[in-house]
């Protein structure tokens, strides 16, 4: 048998964003936060209703009120409410995966966003896009010099229209000088870019011509937690002679131990998990894990009197999830979203509901009520 030889990625060809044909725009998508909400339903409304009593009484107590996305809600054109919500404190935590970043760092600086997947895998194209991969990876390695994960780093860079870069020189007496450092596989990983040309030293200007559309850019300036939760190989900025899984898993890490301290502060509080039928459930189930492990050995109570609302367009397999999880021989079982959710020590309310609407809703209730 032959062996099997891993892809080399230094020989993608990759291509500007200026050639790809973008399948929406941040100026058609974006939803004014004081437009009046398109009606729900009397059930949902109700529902809408219960979550920001629970919102307002998690503030008043200072608990934690974390929203956990899809790219979805983003695509959606929520940016300018999630801005107002993080302005006025209704949320302290917001947390997304991958693609939810990469549309908002696209959105942010090309004012566009979104492609075939279809016709450009088909074509070899799809994610060959070289500003997204590149930039979101020079976001990443200048803020990991500051300490920063995922979400903060790309927020700044997108607030900041740039990032600082030292010089090969610097990083390299920096390695000399303290090889057991903690940023010493950080300065490395930027070192390797440096000199294989992928980004350059000194201020990186990067204009983000519509940063009004990032909810990374309003959490950083809000001062506001964002966390972000990718998987290797998930997202377009692997297809990319740039990536680098140490790059992004450093970030990633750094960003599920701050996930970690809003759960923490969870007690009384709200999850809100819009549109992540995988990442929201699997990582909050690992942190809440973490946290009552470390309260346990504190003699300390595990988090608990909060509250989950889960809200996605498919109908919740016809299961009343007010009841706990159905038995296996139940489809409805099958539905991480719901079930993960409902084990987490809290009612769990599921909303099947347009994730745009309910964010819209929240808000216009939570500011006028």
């Amino acid at each position: 048998m032959k062996p099997v030889e891993p892809l080399d990625l230094s020989k993608l060809k990759v291509y500007p964003l200026t050639e790809r044909r973008s399948l929406t725009r941040a100026d058609d998508i974006l939803i004014p936060p004081d437009a009046t909400p398109k009606p729900l339903p009397d059930e949902l409304a109700e529902q809408v209703r219960g979550a920001v009593q629970n919102i307002r009484a998690a503030r008043d107590r200072g608990a934690s009120v974390m929203l956990i996305y899809g790219a979805h809600l983003l695509r959606n054109g929520t940016a300018l409410i999630l801005d107002r919500l993080m302005e006025q404190g209704w949320i302290t935590h917001l947390a997304t995966n991958g693609a939810g970043t990469i549309h908002d760092w696209e959105y942010a600086w090309f004012g566009a966003s979104t492609e075939s997947v279809e016709m450009n895998v088909a074509s070899g194209t799809f994610g060959t896009w070289h500003e997204t991969a590149t930039n979101i990876h020079l976001a990443l390695m200048a803020g990991a010099l500051d300490g920063l994960g995922y979400g903060r780093s790309l927020g700044r860079f997108i607030a900041e229209d740039g990032a600082t870069v030292p010089t090969a020189d610097v990083l390299i007496k920096s390695i000399t000088a303290e090889p057991t450092h903690p940023l010493t596989a950080a300065r490395a990983d930027l070192l390797h870019a440096l000199r294989e040309a992928r980004v350059t030293s000194g201020w990186v200007a990067v204009e983000h011509r519509w940063r009004h559309a990032s909810i990374l850019a309003s959490a950083w300036k809000r001062g506001v937690p964002v966390t972000v939760h990718p998987g290797i190989g998930y997202d377009i900025i692997a297809n990319h002679p740039i990536f680098s899984g140490s790059v992004i898993g450093r970030a990633a890490e750094l960003d599920f131990k701050l996930f970690g301290g809003s759960v923490e502060g969870l007690d009384g509080g709200v999850v809100l998990s819009v549109g992540s039928a995988i990442m929201g459930p699997q990582v909050f189930e690992k942190s809440l894990s973490c946290v009552n492990n470390m309260r346990l050995q504190a003699q300390r109570s595990v988090v608990r009197d909060h509250s989950i609302y889960v809200v996605d367009l498919q109908d919740g397999g016809g299961w009343d999830w007010t009841q706990g999880e159905p038995p296996k021989t139940n489809a409805a079982y099958y539905l991480r979203f719901c079930k993960s959710f409902s084990r987490m020590g809290a009612p769990m309310h599921y909303l099947q509901c347009d994730n745009a609407a309910f964010v819209h809703h929240l808000a216009h209730a939570l500011q006028h009520s």
